[in-house]
């Protein structure tokens, strides 16, 4: 059993910690610097903005890729996978190009990971993924000749999808006022910290009214925009760095599981 007094303290020293930060780095997340990208890294931001996916995912906001300070970025995410960061330092190697960083950070033809899926009921599904970021997408209707290869037992008039996969996962943050609040991305924002590397390109979206906050943000954010947007030194992604800040735990991993279900209903109508 956790000693609940002993991480009660170790809270408060942390939250001591924190208020004196608040009193010697008020102003620290303010206007961090936004570089633009060099000439060798346009033409794959070019073949970021062409993939329907950016297209259809980013469509609501102005947006930029651009480079910016990972130690600059306002964060929410309260928890980090240290074997996960280790699986993404791997991945990338411990000298990578300028080119291999854009790729890590804004991927076009990402690695996904294999799917487990299993038909539970007669109208469900279940499907397994090690990866958090697996969920579901969206609904869909279809025409039937958008669907290839499946052999129907009747005349098919429309196809009704549900669709289940993985998000953009580009390195995305949103420009709110005069910060920029990391919206996705924080595992390897971590693992490039932790290679040295203190710059990195990243998707910019621009929220120029409180309104926008709501249908781009997460929920933490929403629901409290004056901790990370008004306070006057809010979390940032150089605390996870911090000794007197964090704590390292063992945790059993988990892995994400979305069931599905669908329901038919069949009534004679007066013509």
């Amino acid at each position: 059993m956790m000693d609940q007094g002993g991480l009660a303290s170790q809270w408060r020293t942390a939250n001591d910690h924190i208020r004196e930060l608040e009193s010697s780095e008020v102003g620290l997340a303010d206007n961090p610097p936004i570089e633009e990208l060099s000439d060798d890294l346009r033409e794959l931001a070019d073949k970021v903005t062409a993939d329907p996916v950016f297209q259809r995912s980013f469509q609501l906001l102005p947006a930029s890729i651009s480079v910016i300070e990972l130690d600059k970025l306002v964060v929410f995410q309260k928890h980090i996978d240290l074997n996960f960061v280790e699986e993404l330092k791997a991945a990338l190697g411990s000298r990578p190009t300028a080119k291999e960083v854009f790729s890590f950070c804004l991927p076009t033809d990402p690695v996904l990971l294999p799917v487990r899926r299993l038909r539970v009921a007669q109208n469900a599904w279940t499907f397994i993924s090690h990866s958090t970021d697996f969920r579901f997408l969206e609904p869909v209707l279809l025409e039937p000749k958008q669907v290839i290869g499946y052999r129907a037992s009747g005349r098919v008039v429309g196809v009704v999808g549900l669709l289940l996969g993985y998000g953009s996962n580009y390195l995305n943050a949103l420009k709110v006022g005069n910060r920029l609040i990391f919206n996705n991305g924080s595992h390897r924002a971590y693992a490039l910290h932790e290679l040295g590397i203190m710059k990195a390109p990243c998707l910019i979206q621009y929220v120029s009214r409180p309104e926008e906050l709501g249908v781009t943000a997460n929920r933490e954010v929403v629901d409290e925009p004056e901790r990370y947007v008004e306070a006057p030194r809010p979390p940032m992604l150089k605390d996870y760095f911090n000794p007197r800040l964090r704590q390292i735990i063992e945790v059993p991993r988990r892995m994400r599981q979305v069931r599905v279900t669908f329901g038919v209903e069949q009534t004679d109508l007066p013509a």
